[in-house]
């Protein structure tokens, strides 16, 4: 194995899990708007509620302005009752005097119904307020949350960045630049541990003599996958009868990430 391999290896460690978190904290402006969206429904239908009721206290007026009138008009008719000198005179005004009454029953008559539809609109403005009020309170114990949590993230970003900076600087330059070159392409995945004798970042299975090549513990070479380009790498088995927790401890050792070598690789 090359020796700056270890260090490359350690590199992609780190490189995949500062991808990972910066996905996370651009994920965390969607996870905002989102705990702000109930707030904004809630607010939208108070709207509407407080709408709805100025509306109809505003028919309301209306309305009462009519039965006043209506009832001022009835009773001028009825003071202008005593001053006839006619039959037909008389008759007018009776019959005036009846519209008036019938406009003023049927202007009572809408008030009421814009009174009791009034009540509903006051029952729903109350209920709109309280719907608001329980969302923003669970919008701020959510935005709390998420606050807290980016300051995590950007904490432990800035923690694997210090590592991968001292990294970088056990890689020669014409390594680091194959290895950059190789993870734009495989989305961070250059370095490919080989399993049984496949690559496990394209799956394909290699040739006896490339199988033989990445064996060679002892070689400075850096082997590429024919298929994929990767650079490959390979861990020892552990020796029979050796303990499980001692050859898991050594998979780790070597493994991009401290993952299986199906999880770190990725499709071609």
């Amino acid at each position: 194995m090359h020796p700056s391999l270890p260090h490359l290896i350690e590199l992609q460690r780190l490189d995949l899990r500062i991808l990972e978190l910066s996905a996370q904290l651009a994920a965390l402006p969607n996870r905002v708007a989102q705990a702000d969206e109930p707030v904004t429904a809630a607010r939208a239908e108070l709207a509407r509620a407080k709408d709805a009721h100025l509306g109809n206290v505003k028919e309301r007026k209306k309305f009462e302005l009519d039965v006043e009138s209506w009832k001022e008009k009835g009773r001028k008719y009825r003071d202008q009752t005593g001053a006839v000198k006619s039959n037909e005179a008389y008759k007018a005004l009776v019959h005036e005097i009846a519209l008036a009454e019938s406009e003023t029953q049927k202007a009572e008559d809408q008030l009421l119904e814009h009174m009791v539809s009034g009540e509903e609109f006051d029952r729903q403005m109350k209920a709109g307020q309280k719907a608001v009020a329980a969302a923003e309170s669970l919008a701020k114990e959510e935005h709390a949350r998420i606050a807290a949590e980016q300051q995590r993230i950007e904490q432990e970003k800035a923690q694997f960045t210090a590592e991968r900076d001292k990294a970088v600087g056990e890689v020669p330059e014409d390594l680091l630049a194959r290895y950059h070159k190789l993870a734009r392409r495989y989305h961070g995945t250059a370095v490919a541990q080989m399993v049984g004798e496949a690559c496990t970042g394209c799956r394909v299975h290699l040739r006896p003599h490339m199988v033989q090549r990445v064996r060679q513990m002892g070689s400075e070479e850096i082997v590429e996958c024919d298929s994929c380009n990767r650079i490959l790498y390979y861990v020892e088995p552990p020796a029979p009868g050796a303990a499980s927790g001692d050859s898991s401890q050594a998979a780790r050792a070597h493994s991009p990430g401290g993952s299986s070598a199906a999880a770190q690789g990725g499709g071609k």
